[in-house]
């Protein structure tokens, strides 16, 4: 009998397919006509035709990939024998944060992994940052992973050298855990498995993939690998940026969605895009990653400055929600604080009951209350009793 990783295996990776549409495909089999992927795979054509709305092509491109399953079922057991685990995004174990981040459309079907698979479940933290990172950037990636690792935070980082490989080794001398997201297959990856081997054994780092068991590394892959660094992420801290580039990118598209991103403030001497991301959006912090008091760049001089430790302006701006989302010009005007829109917006992003919402047609950033019983799309891909 053939083991349903062989099966999720297959449906990961049909060519020309997106996560989105992979995604859609298997809502329809397993929660809407509740049946096993292998069930779904052993259908008739017109089966997938008529009761799932397959096209001509996509029919053929499922009898093509059927062809692909005794093969995938000769690599699933050999993954298995060598350590090896694979997480549909069915299952209880796939990582919340990265489906509450990421939604249907980008969320990877499958995850492929080595190591405590518990440590998905943990609070975790993305530090990131360039290649050629100055010392100042270095220092600050091993002060915010000892402080993350003291916090019982789970680092994540890309493993490439510079800010990822820093934060990987800093989370690891602190005595914290981390995860390794890569820019390859998980196969692929013997030397790095030999050099983390007791990291590993003892629980403490997790190896993560998304692509094909055995794809080499490849620049596109890495470039792929980065949303996923920051989907796994409660918490987004950047090193240092150019201004172009996977970190720059990544910082921009993360803005854009509303998340919150914290950015070291650089000196003056440094020739760095950090300001500019800050500008943008980015929220700046101090050498221990705390919110830097001169943050705003663009505050004007002699402006006070106000912290969330001010709870009696907190209480006010929670109470003109009421259910509804605001951007910060209505919030602005409700309370009458005669702030700019940016400087209240950054102060919003820093309030943890305050959920920022991503961006529609172009439009301000919008915000809302944190409601812990709100559910979104990816519950559908939650396991079922």
């Amino acid at each position: 009998m053939i083991n349903d990783a062989a099966y999720w295996i297959t449906l990961a990776h049909l060519p020309g397919w997106g996560y989105l549409k992979i995604n859609n495909l298997i809502i329809k089999f397993y929660h809407e006509k509740n049946i096993s992927i292998a069930e779904f795979f052993a259908a008739d054509e017109n089966v997938w035709k008529e009761e799932f709305g397959l096209s001509e092509k996509e029919s053929a491109d499922m009898l093509n990939a059927r062809k692909e399953i005794p093969g995938n079922a000769f690599l699933a057991e050999s993954m298995e024998s060598q350590g090896y685990e694979i997480i549909p995004i069915t299952s209880p174990e796939y990582s919340k944060t990265l489906k509450e981040n990421l939604k249907s459309s980008h969320s990877p079907p499958l995850l492929y992994i080595k190591g405590d698979k518990s440590i998905l479940a943990e609070n975790s933290v993305a530090i990131v940052g360039s290649r050629n990172a100055g010392e100042a950037s270095l220092s600050f990636t091993d002060n915010v992973a000892k402080i993350s690792s003291k916090k019982f935070k789970v680092v994540v980082s890309g493993f490439a050298k510079g800010v990822d490989k820093q934060a990987l080794d800093s989370a690891i001398k602190h005595l914290g855990k981390s995860i390794i997201v890569l820019p390859q297959g998980i196969m692929t990856f013997a030397s790095g498995f030999k050099t983390y081997y007791r990291e590993i054994q003892e629980g403490n780092v997790l190896v993560l993939s998304t692509f094909h068991p055995k794809s080499p590394w490849k620049v596109e892959l890495a470039m792929a690998r980065n949303s996923i660094i920051y989907g796994l992420a409660d918490e987004i801290y950047v090193a240092e940026s150019n201004n172009s580039g996977g970190t720059w990118q990544g910082v921009v598209n993360g803005i854009r969605k509303g998340r919150n991103i914290y950015i070291r403030l650089p000196d003056a001497s440094e020739n760095n895009a950090n300001l500019l991301l800050i500008q943008k959006g980015a929220i700046a912090v101090d050498h221990d990653g705390n919110v830097a008091i001169n943050d705003l760049v663009n505050q004007p001089p002699g402006e006070p400055i106000v912290t969330t430790e001010n709870e009696d302006l907190d209480k006010l701006i929670l109470s003109v929600f009421n259910g509804k989302s605001l951007s910060a010009k209505e919030i602005n005007e409700k309370l009458k604080l005669n702030w700019s829109s940016q400087k209240l917006s950054r102060y919003l992003k820093n309030m943890p009951a305050i959920k920022v919402l991503s961006k529609k047609n172009n439009g301000p950033i919008h915000f809302t209350l944190k409601d812990k019983s709100q559910s979104d799309q990816t519950d559908l891909f939650e396991q079922t009793e």
